[in-house]
């Protein structure tokens, strides 16, 4: 991929779309397109289209969409469903209509069934329910796998899928009703630690695990399969590991300096019981992630504490 290719990334102000521009910019790629939500609403069929008749764009990244953890979700179902399915239609689409040679369409692991074996290879979709707790984004984030499918199979574009695990780390949304697990934690034993409680509840039992990735390394994934040349398929990504909701909470703690006791709110949701990914498909293809979870924790708490973390030094 020439370094001066025209490459729109959907969605730059996101956690994983941010961490994509980093990364093209980082590697060298001086021809990066962004929009900002008040210039360009991509859940407006019509200002899309227009934005990619004029832009001359060659490679499209679609890292926008609506996120959320487990409360998120349960609240808003709706607006997972139809604004996901918006955002994807219409960029799609309209990348498709004015020729843009390439596309990256990042999901979720969210897309497999509940139950499905581990790790979980990505012939596993659609063999199965899914988990209730993310339904509504699930199915909006499968239709978007399935439209560069069939965009490939009819008229023979590259359009290819993504399927991150839990992703964490710079820029990430630490709000603790629409947050994921891992920030809604960090931001969790930062405040206990700060208040000087004695103890930090997490939702649900604690056993079940999940697989955290850091958004720099997704964001490595996307540009490497960009340019490697490889025009269709779906591809997991992850680290090939997986800790349990007390591992992970326990490991925050220590990264934040929170000494107190952990406790668990076993009347709230575990959701799915275990999401590993096989990573063995775009392993094969030579890339791996390289930032393990504890270095990556502290990272993401130095984020944190440069945006939101104030309290620190009043604390020390």
């Amino acid at each position: 991929m020439d370094k001066n290719t025209r490459i729109f990334v959907a969605g730059h102000r996101g956690m994983v779309g941010s961490a994509v521009v980093r990364e093209l910019q980082r590697r060298g790629y001086s021809n990066v397109v962004t929009r900002g939500r008040a210039e360009l609403d991509l859940t407006d069929q019509a200002a899309v289209a227009g934005f990619f008749r004029s832009e001359a764009i060659e490679v499209t990244v679609l890292a926008a969409a609506k996120v959320g953890g487990i409360l998120a979700n349960a609240t808003y179902p709706a607006d997972f469903l139809y604004l996901n399915m918006m955002i994807e239609a219409n960029v799609i689409e309209a990348a498709f209509r004015a020729g843009v040679k390439r596309l990256v369409f990042l999901g979720s692991s969210c897309i497999y069934p509940r139950d499905c074996p581990q790790p979980i290879k990505e012939e596993y979709l659609l063999t199965g329910p899914l988990e209730a707790t993310n339904e509504p984004y699930a199915i909006a984030k499968i239709a978007g796998v399935k439209l560069c499918e069939a965009l490939n199979r009819q008229y023979g574009a590259q359009y290819l899928s993504l399927m991150p695990t839990n992703l964490y780390g710079q820029n990430d949304n630490y709000d603790l009703h629409n947050s994921h697990v891992l920030p809604a934690l960090l931001r969790k034993a930062h405040e206990a630690k700060i208040q000087g409680a004695g103890s930090m509840t997490v939702w649900g039992t604690g056993r079940v695990r999940r697989e955290f990735l850091h958004v720099d390394d997704m964001a490595s994934a996307a540009v490497f399969i960009l340019e490697r040349g490889i025009g269709a398929g779906l591809y997991n990504v992850g680290c090939g590991a997986d800790v349990s909701i007390e591992e992970l909470a326990l490991a925050v703690m220590r990264v934040v300096g929170f000494n107190g006791d952990l406790e668990f709110d076993t009347g709230k949701p575990d959701g799915t019981p275990r999401k590993l990914l096989d990573v063995s498909k775009l392993a094969g293809l030579g890339w791996r992630a390289t930032i393990d979870l504890e270095a990556g924790l502290a990272r993401t708490y130095e984020d944190f504490k440069s945006r939101y973390g104030l309290q620190v030094a009043h604390a020390a």
